[in-house]
């Protein structure tokens, strides 16, 4: 599970702010197609807000614990029957495009191309 400071949790909940929820979370509970799902979502977008449809407030939190354990993400908030995860996004680092000669390109070079 990964773990947030106070500062970027707070960061974190004022960008969740404006997100409306993904996923949805229906009476079948957190079922395999679910994690699935969420992990797909992960893949794209770093921050998430999920829906819960389920009353009991004990079993919300256990399965937010449940999803940040199996998907390596952090807990940034639970109010009412909304979750909100995080977890940074896997991005490449792109290599410095080349010239025909195999040299990088200049700055200059770069400028001009677009």
């Amino acid at each position: 599970m990964l773990s947030l400071s106070v500062a970027q949790r707070t960061e974190l909940k004022a960008r969740a702010h404006a997100l409306k929820p993904v996923i949805i979370i229906g009476n079948a509970g957190l079922t395999p197609a679910v994690l699935d799902e969420i992990e797909r979502s992960l893949k794209s977008h770093d921050l998430l807000k999920i829906r819960v449809m389920n009353d009991d407030r004990e079993a919300r939190a256990a399965m937010l614990q449940e999803i940040c354990e199996l998907l390596k993400a952090g807990s940034v908030q639970h109010i009412g029957k909304t979750l909100v995860i995080y977890r940074p996004l896997e991005i490449p680092i792109a290599k410095a495009p080349k010239h025909r000669s195999g040299k990088s390109l200049t700055k200059k070079q770069l400028g001009s191309k677009t």
